[in-house]
């Protein structure tokens, strides 16, 4: 006997312009003003942009100096990822008041499954309104919301709502607001996929549902299929809550080409901190650290190692990437981005606490200009001086305690 099974209620949820609302939140007399976020003028992008900077074409990924030409009377700010996280730890914790199965895209954006919340919360759209509701109220932030019966539709009922709208497609009505849509609003439909469609004559979502599946497979293959399936609005992927980040990393493109190893070396210190930092923020740590090196000439080069014991230690980063440093060009040539990583990651708590001194020299290897191996270190010791640092950073800011080698520009944090 075949068991109908109820819809499933999808929730998207998207934070509006969310660098560019939390500078606004921040600093109320930039309300109704054109908020661009993002790098500096000479290589940056913008990282978001207030709806009012939006207004003069401006959009995330855009080169800065591009957006300073379409909006010079915008107000430029350097991005401020720890704030950011802050409000997304906030946010987040909202969302899992009404439901555990949550799944985050970005700091910003997650899907949520709230079948079966009716008895506690109501339906998929009061949950939504609910859930929009106390975002706003406990942060001052606004949220757009599609809800569907599954996360292909949730996402571009959110998309089409923006900002602060809650646009719902009940079941049994995924053609009628599928089938006018733009082709191009399909997942996988890019600028090369979506001309080609054009040239076949399909311009909405309803003409490529109404395609033949077997031309469409012999045009674009597997993809085809793929297609054809999202335009009549099948999807069964389910909310997945154990998105685990693959790796923890952090990079910098610089104003002005670094040419000195000792910048270098500076400049690594620095991003091996912001990296050990966010491990330990998140309870993990990590086996392979790797180093990404892109030249004046935009070549980029990685190399990688992978340590016996996983770290969430910066002094052990940081000696990985001195020493991965030896294995690139950087010096020789002129170097425009710096990026550190680390991967294999596991939860910290699972890793087991050495009964022996730990020593720091890690590769075993004498080269020129490798740093000196440096005395033994107990690692209880090490943790726990980490966790200090952690606890003045949580009370003072990034810049309450950096390395000593630092700048004092670089001690203040982003």
């Amino acid at each position: 006997m075949n068991v109908k099974r109820a819809p499933r209620g999808i929730l998207h949820l998207d934070l509006d312009a969310f660098y560019a609302s939390v500078e606004v939140l921040d600093r109320p007399e930039l309300r109704g003003k054109p908020v661009i976020v993002g790098g500096d003028e000479r290589r940056g992008v913008v990282a978001a942009a207030s709806y009012e900077a939006r207004k003069s074409g401006v959009h995330s990924a855009m080169p800065t100096a591009t957006a300073k030409r379409l909006c010079p009377k915008g107000i430029f700010l350097p991005v401020r990822m720890s704030r950011y996280a802050e409000m997304s730890d906030t946010v987040f914790a909202i969302y899992r008041r009404f439901t555990p199965l949550v799944e985050p895209l970005s700091i910003d954006e997650a899907f949520l499954d709230v079948t079966g919340c009716e008895r506690l919360f109501g339906g998929a759209e009061e949950v939504a309104r609910k859930i929009k509701a106390a975002v706003r109220e406990e942060t001052g932030l606004t949220v757009s919301a599609g809800v569907a019966p599954n996360k292909f539709l949730a996402k571009i009922a959110s998309d089409l709502g923006k900002p602060d709208g809650l646009t719902v497609v009940p079941p049994g009505g995924e053609q009628e607001f599928l089938d006018p849509l733009p082709v191009g609003k399909l997942w996988g439909v890019g600028k090369v996929t979506e001309e080609a469609l054009l040239r076949r004559g399909i311009r909405t979502i309803g003409d490529l549902r109404r395609s033949s599946q077997e031309s469409l497979v012999r045009t674009f293959g597997a993809h085809g299929e793929h297609l054809n399936e999202l335009a009549r609005g099948i999807d069964d992927r389910p909310v997945e809550t154990e998105r685990e980040a693959k790796s923890v990393g952090h990079e910098d493109t610089y104003d002005h080409d670094l040419r000195d190893r000792g910048a270098m070396r500076r400049e690594l210190l620095t991003l091996s901190d912001r990296v050990s930092s966010r491990l330990r923020h998140g309870g993990i740590k990590g086996k392979t650290v790797t180093l990404k090196v892109k030249y004046h000439d935009f070549v980029q080069v990685t190399r990688a190692i992978t340590l016996s014991d996983p770290t969430d230690d910066g002094g052990t980063i940081y000696r990985c990437a001195l020493d991965l440093l030896l294995d690139t060009e950087a010096g020789a040539r002129a170097v425009r981005l710096l990026g550190i990583s680390v991967s294999r990651l596991v939860p910290a708590t699972g890793v087991p606490k050495k009964d022996r001194m730990e020593q720091l020299g890690l590769f075993g290897r004498a080269r020129a200009g490798a740093p000196e191996t440096p005395r033994p270190v107990d690692p209880e010791k090490k943790e726990k001086l980490n966790r200090a640092v952690d606890r003045i950073r949580e009370k003072f800011g990034p810049g309450g305690i950096a390395p000593g080698a630092l700048p004092q520009e670089k001690r203040r944090g982003e």
